[in-house]
């Protein structure tokens, strides 16, 4: 594996993440995590899901708060910082604008650079908060409850997108089957802890493979059939524990399935040893055990990033950002917030 070092840039970094509901800053230090804070907001609850709307009022709320509970846990002020990061790209609108706009006035009021990122490369490179020794060439399977990609990297900030979904993300998946099984949102946690004491064979959930030579994405299907399943046993409150045991981990078993194959089929394919997991989905431990053991079964490296470092996060945030700050990148006052991924140029 290859050794050479990282450059970060000579003092610690803000990072700066607002892409959804969380409203995350935190500070590194030449790749060292010195504070990192994460306000998760708890208007959506009664929604069962995100309101746009909603979000992007809170992070106007949060923003100011979170930003100097991080920089007072570093023990910093503005001063020594070295550089502004923040999530411009991919994200809900109203969400990125509040980040992205209060870390630009952040910047340019204290003639600090300023560099954008991306959220799914910050994701990737997640991996490097705890560990230092991974590098391309490499294949990461990043999964979220708004993203799910395979993308490979020959090198660091140049990728190549393998695979994506074709309409419902992973995360969204497990959001919207914790709801049809009355456990609640977020779904990923919910069903993780349901499926421990369920059956992952009990019931026969459709995989999508897409054709043999297909690395993309589609859990639309399976989440009609688990609707449908659910709606047949009478709906979530007619179901005894036992049974939405069951439901959870088969449907868990179908995604983990799916997500795993298509990533080992696309690291064989791109000829790496190399494999990255990281997003909210990493959280899951099924997912994270099968792809161990099966990286560990071909002798290949596997990383993936502390749980508390899978979800959005700052630190992610600043860590890509000290990175392209070291290369001499800086992003320009008018770098706009962009919503899709499509509109990005993450793997161009």
């Amino acid at each position: 594996m290859p050794t050479e070092k990282l450059l970060f840039p000579p003092g610690p970094v803000l990072g700066i993440e607002t892409s959804c509901d969380d409203t995350a800053a935190a500070v590194v230090d030449g790749g060292r995590v010195l504070a990192s804070v994460v306000s998760s907001q708890a208007e959506h609850l009664p929604f069962d899901g995100v309101v746009p709307e909603l979000a992007s009022r809170a992070h106007v709320r949060l923003i100011g708060p979170v930003v100097r509970e991080a920089l007072a846990g570093a023990g910093l002020g503005w001063e020594d910082l070295a550089g502004v990061a923040a999530t411009h790209a991919p994200g809900l609108i109203g969400s990125l604008l509040v980040g992205l706009t209060y870390a630009k006035a952040a910047a340019a009021a204290r003639g600090l650079p300023f560099v954008g990122v991306n959220h799914l490369e910050a994701h990737l490179l997640s991996v490097l908060l705890t560990r230092d020794d991974v590098r391309p060439p490499l294949v990461g399977l990043l999964a979220s409850g708004g993203h799910t990609e395979i993308v490979e990297a020959r090198e660091w900030f140049r990728y190549r997108i393998l695979g994506s979904t074709r309409d419902d993300a992973a995360g969204e998946a497990f959001d919207k089957t914790a709801i049809l099984l009355g456990l609640g949102f977020p779904g990923g946690p919910a069903i993780d802890r349901a499926a421990r004491d369920g059956d992952p064979a009990a019931i026969p959930f459709p995989r999508a493979w897409l054709g043999p030579d297909s690395l993309d994405f589609s859990f639309s299907g399976l989440k009609t059939a688990v609707r449908n399943f659910v709606a047949a046993e009478g709906g979530p409150e007619a179901m005894p524990p036992a049974r939405t045991a069951d439901v959870a981990a088969s449907f868990q078993e179908a995604v983990v399935e799916v997500l795993a194959t298509k990533t080992l089929l696309a690291a064989e394919r791109a000829g790496v040893s190399t494999v990255v997991l990281a997003g909210g989905v990493a959280a899951n431990r099924a997912l994270r055990s099968r792809l161990e053991a099966a990286c560990a079964d071909r002798g290949w490296s596997f990383a993936v990033p502390e749980l508390r470092y899978c979800g959005d996060n700052g630190a992610m945030v600043a860590l890509a950002g000290a990175l392209r700050l070291a290369r001499g990148e800086r992003s320009n006052w008018d770098l706009p917030a962009v919503p899709t991924l499509l509109q990005t140029s993450f793997g161009s």
